[in-house]
């Protein structure tokens, strides 16, 4: 494989993002970084989401080191883990093009009623969809577009498709993992990451039943359009 890949997958909350990430953890040959621009993203918004101090007092605040430390040259794969919506206040975009990047999508009715099981309330913000969407638009080769529902369906024909797109060799040992915490894991991880830290591998895809408030349902009227925009773009495995 080729030296110092460095492969940058954008997802919104509550998708497969930290499983894919713990498939490719378990690869011999990389290396992987949780949201690494989440600080940057807490301390600029004010918000007050679960281990907020924790996370400041932890990580870097200063989005040009985030950049930095993601762009420099690496032996091996580097993967990482992106939330779409950390990309706010000043921050430039223009570093992301030097990255290989992917878009991992899930439907805005399934990332609402997931986000609000750990959260009050949502906004159309915190989904990220929108800006996927710039991303997708603004990044001359167009990445390819993953939806986590397809993903499930066929862990391994997607996996075998990422691998190809990225120039490194697809390996079993991507499809399951040991269960458990991850040094790599954000410090964040126990107020989302229950159902990660208990798996081996992808769970098989599940349907599951939305109700909605009336609130939340109007966010996800606001997301959709750019949701079904790249859906229409999706890669058919």
């Amino acid at each position: 494989m080729s030296e110092g890949l460095r492969l940058a997958v954008w997802s919104g909350p509550r998708n497969i993002s930290t499983a894919l990430m713990r498939s490719f953890e378990n690869r011999p040959d990389t290396t992987v970084v949780d949201e690494p621009l989440y600080a940057y993203f807490l301390s600029v918004t004010g918000l007050e989401h679960p281990g907020r101090e924790e996370v400041l007092a932890s990580g870097e605040t200063d989005w040009r080191k985030v950049v930095a430390s993601l762009t420099a040259p690496r032996d091996g794969l580097f993967y990482q883990k992106h939330m779409a919506h950390h990309l706010v206040g000043e921050i430039e975009w223009g570093w992301i093009a030097s990255l290989t990047n992917v878009l991992l999508i899930r439907s805005p009715e399934q990332v609402v009623s997931s986000y609000l099981g750990s959260r009050a309330d949502v906004t159309a913000e915190d989904i990220g969809l929108e800006k996927q969407w710039r991303l997708y638009e603004l990044l001359g080769r167009r990445p390819p577009v993953i939806d986590a529902a397809d993903f499930l369906h066929d862990p391994e024909g997607h996996l075998r498709y990422l691998c190809s797109y990225a120039g490194v060799e697809f390996t079993k040992a991507m499809l399951s993992w040991p269960a458990g915490p991850r040094p790599s894991d954000g410090i964040w991880a126990r107020y989302w990451y229950e159902a990660v830290i208990s798996s081996t591998g992808f769970r098989p895809y599940e349907k599951r039943p939305v109700h909605l408030s009336a609130p939340a349902a109007k966010v996800v009227a606001e997301v959709r359009p750019y949701y079904e925009r790249l859906h229409a773009e999706r890669v058919l495995i």
